[in-house]
């Protein structure tokens, strides 16, 4: 387990060396691939979400995929559209940008339900369906989504179907002071972007995948899951608690934090550090008005809450 703590560590190495000061945002970014997961990252333009992306495909030498979502944009833009070959008399598929080990859904939001929905069952069963024609997806996969909570003009909100296959729910934030100003001191960091070289090749990433499966979650620790996500059924802040699913995905990001951190098993930090990235998305919190209009600021410190006011097993 030291060997894929090393691992880890030279791939967040590499990535720290573009994006500055944002170690747990790539760590949590790295658990998300690890555990085959999906992130969906919300922030304000230029805080460097894209370049997140970006960076981690290209420090692991995986397929790439930028789509850039817009209103008029539409599923088979994304999956891709069978074409008829009039001298051959038959239909060939032509693979959309879908078909990569990591795909960047940029400003998924701006996109129509039905195009977001292109993504569902890729999402969910690494696997594209055209024309009654199945086709399956290269391992590793993973999309990382990002969305801007400022403007909402021609923005559709995700539906619960499609937040709750994103494993993680994060936002980069701002970066400090000394930070900023090492960036403005970069004479050209999109160069840098560019430039940055893969450290690990894509087997590397499947054996990590295969590894973090291994990792052993005791009973003790599996009741905590489970009081977590009961405590949040049972609130009386929260009108919609967390789904099963909800606590299997909590489950499968600790054991990936758990190799993350050189160990071949879990222990409550794992799940603690976790808990509110990972479910903060898959709750709605009640409204003393009424309507239930989802706030993921009010979410993550509702769970916070609750994770605090929980006994931690020894």
């Amino acid at each position: 387990m030291n060997k894929s703590k090393e691992v880890v560590a030279r791939l967040k190495s590499n990535i720290e060396s573009v994006i500055v000061g944002k170690s747990q945002v790539i760590e949590q970014a790295i658990i998300t691939l690890i555990a085959k997961g999906h992130l969906l990252i919300e922030d304000v333009p230029g805080v460097g979400k894209s370049s997140l992306a970006y960076c981690l495909a290209h420090s692991v030498h995986l397929d790439f995929r930028r789509i850039q979502f817009t209103n008029d944009i539409l599923p088979s833009d994304i999956v891709g559209v069978s074409i008829y070959n009039q001298k051959e008399g038959t239909f060939h598929f032509n693979k959309g940008p879908i078909f990569a080990n990591l795909v960047l859904a940029d400003e998924i939001n701006r996109s129509s339900p039905r195009t977001q929905s292109a993504l569902l069952e890729a999402m969910n069963e690494k696997q594209v369906t055209v024309d009654n024609q199945t086709y399956d997806l290269d391992d590793p996969f993973m999309v990382i989504a990002t969305q801007n909570p400022i403007e909402s003009h021609g923005a559709h909100p995700l539906p619960e179907s499609q937040l709750d296959r994103f494993m993680m729910f994060i936002s980069m934030g701002y970066p400090s002071l000394e930070d900023e100003r090492q960036l403005l001191s970069q004479t050209s960091p999109a160069k840098n972007i560019r430039d940055i070289q893969a450290v690990l090749g894509k087997e590397d990433i499947l054996e990590l995948q295969r590894k973090a499966e291994t990792v052993t979650i005791e009973p003790v620790l599996t009741d905590y899951i489970l009081n977590l996500i009961t405590a949040t059924r049972e609130t009386s802040h929260l009108a919609l608690g967390v789904s099963p699913r909800g606590g299997i995905i909590l489950q499968q990001a600790a054991r990936a934090r758990a190799l993350v951190y050189g160990r071949d098993y879990c222990i409550p930090d794992d799940i603690k550090q976790l808990a509110v990235p990972v479910l903060c998305h898959r709750v709605i919190p009640e409204s003393r008005h009424g309507t239930h209009n989802r706030a993921v600021a009010d979410t993550a410190a509702i769970i916070s809450e609750i994770i605090e006011s929980m006994e931690i097993p020894v």
